[in-house]
């Protein structure tokens, strides 16, 4: 039996929705918000195919790692766990843990910073007070409530689309550069093409979706993994696609709309220089007034509160699952207490970085490299498991849909490869 979603209204279709449509959102999360008003600011619109270009690969790795969730009862940690060497698990959780949490810590300060730039104060109490109320939220709050908390904070990246439409945009020439490539050889133009591609293509989002659709499945009593229980797979698969594609196509055209604010306004008027979401905020304000710079504040802060639970989140679910430990968000704190420690204490070592003076920048640098790094053995990890019988018994993958995940796969590596190349 397929489980059966409360519908209400107009709003029957977010009970299709779910991981894919957190994760997608997300994946915009504060450093994503900095890259790509970078990307706007330097090269204005002519960044904006590279939104269109991302999606059907994000779209296809994301739907392959929901598919091995949902088809095996069991994350991608514990997938490689059951079925791969472990020093190729340690490897690859060691580096999703790293790159997570100091991705943690420059989200947490920049949603510090855009509230100290709304109402003032001290962004270092911001950070921990956002800190705490993630981690109160994630670890106390019933599952079924959390998810809907959880669903409707995505609604925060709207705040990009009312900032494109609040500021005078040549919407004929965004059409254009969105439809038409265009590409330079400059190495600046080649490595913000990478930054934009290890920001939507994120290894945390790989492991987080799995991971949801696992559970989801075991918290249901009318659901089963598809390999018990073929007969779910029709439904099931379809309503992962429909997430998946739609919480994607949700990230990808918000960060269109984040390159096409910064092009529009900071590209057109000279600055080119954008290190943090926070400072392209600040440097709204002047151009593009006081509504536009506050409503990307706040969109800062809004999605940060998502981002922030799901990085945490993903890893306790990467750890947990390596170890062996009982995981999940349903379950209560003392059931799960290592995985649930793993939230409060990752989330306690992003606060530190905010206090220890660590270049902002140099951490996000730095956890771009790592995010590249641990992608693409992990892609390509993915791409063995997901067509291996073994694992995923009749439910291997599509012809189609594996020719997109390797596709993905060898984008991203020919990116890193670009990366180091650069150095």
């Amino acid at each position: 039996m397929v489980r059966k979603h409360r519908r209400l209204g107009p709003w029957r279709g977010l009970g299709l929705l779910g991981p894919g449509l957190i994760t997608g959102a997300s994946d915009d999360d504060p450093s994503g918000i900095a890259t790509y008003s970078q990307a706007g600011a330097q090269f204005g619109f002519s960044m904006c195919w590279v939104m269109l270009f991302t999606f059907p690969l994000m779209a296809a790795i994301q739907e392959i790692s929901a598919r091995i969730g949902r088809v095996t009862g069991q994350g991608i940690a514990g997938n490689i766990r059951a079925h791969y060497p472990a020093w190729l698990l340690r490897s690859i959780v060691a580096l999703l843990l790293v790159a997570n949490i100091i991705n943690l810590g420059a989200d947490l300060g920049a949603m510090g910073d855009a509230l100290a730039l709304l109402v003032g104060g001290n962004p270092h109490a911001y950070v921990v007070a956002f800190a705490l109320g993630c981690v109160l939220l994630e670890v106390f709050s019933r599952y079924a409530t959390y998810v809907h908390i959880l669903k409707w904070s995505s609604v925060a990246l709207f705040a990009y689309v009312a900032t494109a439409f609040a500021v005078d945009v040549p919407w004929g020439k965004v059409a254009y550069s969105t439809f038409v490539p265009s590409f330079s050889f400059n190495t600046d133009y080649v490595v913000a093409i990478v930054a934009v591609l290890g920001t939507t293509i994120t290894p945390y989002c790989f492991f987080w979706q799995s991971s949801q659709e696992a559970q989801d499945e075991r918290i249901d009593p009318a659901a089963h993994p598809l390999i018990e229980a073929p007969d779910e797979a029709k439904a099931q698969i379809g309503r992962m696609r429909i997430d998946t594609y739609v919480g994607m196509g949700y990230s990808n055209l918000i960060s269109l709309f984040i390159i096409i604010t910064t092009a529009a306004t900071l590209n057109a008027h000279g600055i080119t220089d954008i290190k943090t979401s926070a400072q392209a905020a600040e440097a709204l304000r002047p151009i593009a007034g006081v509504f536009t710079f506050a409503v990307f504040s706040a969109g800062i802060i809004g999605i940060g509160l998502l981002a922030i639970p799901v990085l945490a989140g993903s890893c306790a679910y990467a750890l947990g699952e390596a170890l062996g430990w009982t995981t999940g968000l349903d379950r209560a704190p003392l059931d799960a207490k290592a995985f649930y420690g793993t939230i409060a204490v990752a989330t306690l070592i992003g606060i530190g970085f905010n206090f220890v003076g660590i270049d902002p920048i140099k951490a996000l640098f730095w956890c771009a490299v790592l995010n590249g790094v641990v992608a693409v053995p992990l892609m390509a990890v993915m791409m063995i498991m997901a067509m291996a019988p073994k694992v995923m018994g009749q439910f291997v993958l599509p012809l189609p849909l594996w020719a997109m995940g390797w596709m993905c796969t060898g984008v991203m590596a020919v990116a890193v490869g670009i990366m180091f190349w650069t150095w």
